[in-house]
């Protein structure tokens, strides 16, 4: 098992930045190697993606979100990984972001690819990416504001007192 953490700072409102990251189908506008995500509902969404030159497809699940302050997830069947993304309020127009990601490589290029540091590059990759997105922009494509706990989803709420500081 490996894990990978990187942090970034977007000169955007937390609100602004948490509503974009909810749009999980514009994923492949800004993530490397990432071809297709597709929202089967509220908890779950279908990968399709290019890892290590090998295709892939994978299911994940939201088992937790709150809004404005984060979405875990981890993966059903398929290429195994699970994380988190945390959003903090550095300043009334800046948010920092936590990308942390858990996953298990497989295969010989994946475990080369792992040793090299190329798994950790291309998720500071894609952080640098988003930043590049969202600040042009400088409003999100859409939002989704409910709250999923323990895996359920629910109408939008306070934290819930889960995962995700206040």
């Amino acid at each position: 098992m490996a894990t990978i953490e990187h942090t970034i700072d977007v000169q955007v409102p937390v609100r602004t930045a948490y509503n974009q990251w909810t749009q999980f189908e514009e994923f492949p506008r800004f993530m490397e190697g990432v071809k297709e995500v597709r929202q089967l509902d509220d908890t779950r969404l279908y990968w399709r993606a290019t890892i290590g030159g090998v295709d892939k497809e994978w299911r994940a699940r939201i088992t937790e979100q709150v809004p404005d302050r984060g979405i875990a997830w981890e993966s059903e069947g398929g290429a195994y990984n699970s994380g988190l993304v945390r959003f903090e309020l550095e300043s009334p127009g800046e948010t920092r972001i936590t990308l942390r990601i858990d996953y298990d490589p497989d295969g010989v290029l994946e475990n080369v690819g792992d040793a090299v540091g190329a798994v950790s590059r291309r998720v500071k990759g894609d952080l640098e990416r988003f930043k590049e997105f969202i600040e042009s922009r400088g409003q999100e494509t859409g939002a989704w504001r409910g709250t999923v706990d323990s895996g359920t989803p629910r109408a939008s709420r306070p934290n819930p007192g889960g995962g995700f500081p206040q």
